[in-house]
C-alpha cells in the first residue's frame, strides 16, 4: 500500500492509544491520528478518511480535518505569520502552509491572500505553497469543446479581463467586456468555454453562448413578462447594468432572446417597454 501525502487516504485503525489511534500506513509505518480527530465509536478494524500532511517534527501525522487545499490543486490563502524564511499561509489545519521566498514573485504580506499552487517539494519531501502559479499549469493536451461548462478559479486581473484557472489543471481569460457581474480574484465560479485559439489558449465566458442560451433566457424573459401582467419596462434601450441585474443576463443575450420572441410572434415593441400578444 502507498500513501499519498498531502491528500485524502482511506486508512485502516491498528492501534488504539490514549492520545489517539494509529492508522496503517503500509511500507510508511504507523500514522497516529490524534484523540482530537478520532470519530465517536472508532474501533480497530474501522477504515477511516484522512488527510495526511507532516507534523511540526516533518513527522506524518493523519488528520479528519478539511484542508482548503490538497497536493495539485490551487487555492487562494491568507498569509497568517511571516518569518526570515517565508511566509505562512492558513489552509484549514493546524499547521500552517509554507511558502518560501524563492515560491513568492513579491513579498508576501501578512493579512494578504494570493492564490497559491499546493505541492511537495522534491528535495525535502515537505508540502509547500508556491505564488508561481504558471509553473503548475499542465502543458498537456487538452479536449474541451466550445459551450462546455467547466469549475474555475479567478486568478489574475489584467488589461484584457481575468485569468482564470480552469479545473486545477489550464489557464483561461476571461474578456473584461463580456463580464456582467462582480467577480474578484480568488472566486470560485463556473463558466463556460467559448472558443479555443488557433495559439491554443482558451477563453471563457461566464454565460453560455450560442443558441442554448437565447433559446433558454427567451423562455425565461417570456414567463417574466406573464408574470408582470404581460408588459416589462425593459427593450433594447435598457441600460447593460439593470438587465444584469434584473436577469443575470448580457445586454447582448437580453436583445437575442427579445428578437427571439418578437420573430416568433409572441410578443410586441414599443417606446414603454415590451408586451405580450394577446392571443
Amino acid at each position: 500500500m502507498e500513501i499519498e501525502l498531502g491528500k485524502h487516504n482511506t486508512l485502516e485503525v491498528v492501534k488504539e492509544v490514549d492520545f489517539g489511534v494509529y492508522l496503517d500506513g503500509g511500507d510508511d509505518g504507523e500514522i497516529l491520528l490524534p484523540s482530537r480527530y478520532v470519530p465517536q465509536g472508532c474501533m480497530v478494524g474501522d477504515k477511516l478518511d484522512v488527510f495526511l500532511y507532516l507534523d511540526q517534527d516533518e513527522r506524518l501525522i493523519a488528520t479528519t480535518q478539511e484542508p482548503l487545499a490538497e497536493v495539485g490543486q490551487f487555492a487562494y490563502l491568507e498569509v497568517v505569520w511571516v518569518n526570515k524564511f517565508g511566509a505562512f499561509l492558513h489552509w484549514g489545519l493546524m499547521k500552517d502552509l509554507f511558502c518560501p521566498f524563492r515560491e513568492q514573485k513579491t513579498r508576501m504580506q501578512k493579512g494578504h491572500k494570493y492564490i497559491v499552487h499546493v505541492h511537495v517539494d522534491e528535495e525535502s519531501y515537505r508540502i509547500m505553497a508556491s505564488a508561481r502559479v504558471e509553473r503548475f499549469l499542465s502543458k498537456d493536451t487538452f479536449e474541451y469543446e466550445a459551450g462546455q461548462k467547466v469549475d474555475i478559479l479567478i486568478w489574475l486581473q489584467t488589461d484584457l479581463g481575468y485569468k482564470a484557472i480552469i479545473e486545477n489543471k489550464f489557464s483561461g481569460l476571461l474578456y473584461k467586456d463580456e463580464i456582467f457581474q462582480l467577480i474578484d480574484v480568488g472566486q470560485k465560479t463556473q463558466a463556460y468555454i467559448k472558443q479555443i485559439r488557433e495559439d491554443g489558449k482558451i477563453d471563457l465566458e461566464l454565460q453560455q453562448g450560442g443558441y442554448k442560451k437565447v433559446d433558454s433566457f427567451a423562455e425565461t424573459l417570456l414567463n417574466y413578462i406573464r408574470e408582470h401582467g404581460g408588459h416589462t419596462e425593459f427593450n433594447d434601450k435598457s441600460e447593460a447594468n439593470d438587465i444584469y441585474r434584473a436577469f443575470g443576463v448580457s445586454k447582448k443575450t437580453f436583445k437575442k432572446a427579445v428578437g427571439d420572441l418578437y420573430k416568433k410572434r409572441l410578443i410586441l415593441l414599443d417606446d414603454n417597454g415590451i408586451k405580450l400578444v394577446r392571443g
